[in-house]
């Protein structure tokens, strides 16, 4: 029998990524969801024949206990999380329980039930907040500036905490901003790629947007699950910043993606200043050296194909649906 993998959040974009890329490589994959497994849901449709579901909440700790001890997992990659920012500004509580504190009630229940698990954390660039590094380096100091960068803060040392105290084999993933046809579509780049395609078909005829000149470090979802499975492949547990190394504007987005749909983006895109972050993050741009040189992991889709991907997913969605 191959290996067993429990992922928590398996109908977000990154776990639906790994589910697949764990069963290729022979894995059971179980996966938890807070509503019940009779759910809908649409990034696991085609994959529900191949894993299991259980429910199980991060903020129960009796639930999560239950939950080891049904699947055995021999990895568990903790994908669940509150992850669009703003609303932990209205949430503040609610996303550091999640976000925060259920990593611990994770990590308890695993050393409880399965202490020889291997441990993935999802940790984010948003924990480094405005640093004064660039680019950011697992080395550099971190300074939240959200609410959710501060929960993911908690989270990722707590998971140090344990891999240093109690020999836990876990290690957090320093992940910068990854999208794909999968992502939701409050996140901007799925918002862009679906109103590209709207107005491509005539469905539409503005794009309303904050600052186009925010910048962020982008790269493609599909490659950053593979770093997630590298790292619990490796002989010591670590941290590791995963990141493209290059920034792109909200603006180069948009012309990326009207270009691709032979559109002059300037004719159909409003900018909005009330849609802009609080707390805007400039300087975010990650070194993946050492996930190079450790993991051999290298991105392989430019930011160009991303998007371009990202347009083509919202055309074919649009245009089955009639």
């Amino acid at each position: 029998m191959g290996k067993t993998a429990l992922i928590t959040g398996i109908a977000g974009q990154d776990g639906s990524y790994l589910s697949e890329l764990l069963l290729e490589q022979g894995y059971r994959v179980a996966g938890m969801e807070r509503l019940s497994p009779e759910s809908y849901y649409e990034n696991i449709e085609h994959l529900k024949p191949r894993v299991t579901l259980y429910s199980a909440d991060l903020t129960d700790q009796l639930s999560l206990l239950n939950l080891l001890e049904q699947t055995q997992p021999d990895e568990v990659y903790n994908l669940a999380s509150y992850s669009y920012i703003p609303l932990s500004w209205d949430e503040p509580v609610m996303v550091g329980d999640l976000n925060g504190l259920g990593v611990a009630r994770l990590l308890q229940a695993i050393r409880r039930v399965k202490p020889q698990a291997r441990y993935y954390q999802a940790s984010s660039s948003e924990m480094f907040g405005k640093p004064e590094d660039m680019p950011q380096t697992e080395r550099t100091p971190f300074r939240p500036m959200t609410p959710y960068g501060t929960a993911k803060l908690y989270g990722h040392g707590i998971v140090g905490n344990y891999r240093e105290q109690f020999g836990v084999y876990a290690c957090s993933g320093i992940l910068y901003n990854h999208e794909s046809p999968r992502r939701g579509r409050e996140f901007v780049t799925r918002k862009i790629a679906h109103a590209v395609a709207r107005i491509a078909l005539g469905m539409q005829e503005t794009l309303t947007l904050g600052d186009l000149r925010a910048r962020r470090d982008w790269g493609y979802a599909k490659d950053y699950v593979r770093a997630m499975w590298l790292m619990l492949q490796q002989e010591q547990a670590d941290d590791y910043v995963i990141a493209s190394g290059v920034t792109h504007s909200v603006g180069e987005c948009v012309e990326v993606a009207f270009a691709h749909v032979q559109l002059d983006w300037h004719t159909h895109v409003v900018s909005d200043p009330q849609l802009a972050r609080r707390a805007e993050l400039t300087r975010l741009v990650g070194d993946a050296s050492k996930a190079r040189k450790q993991l051999g992991w290298t991105p392989t889709v430019s930011f160009e194909e991303l998007i371009r991907v990202m347009v083509d997913a919202e055309l074919a969605a649009l245009r089955k649906a009639g």
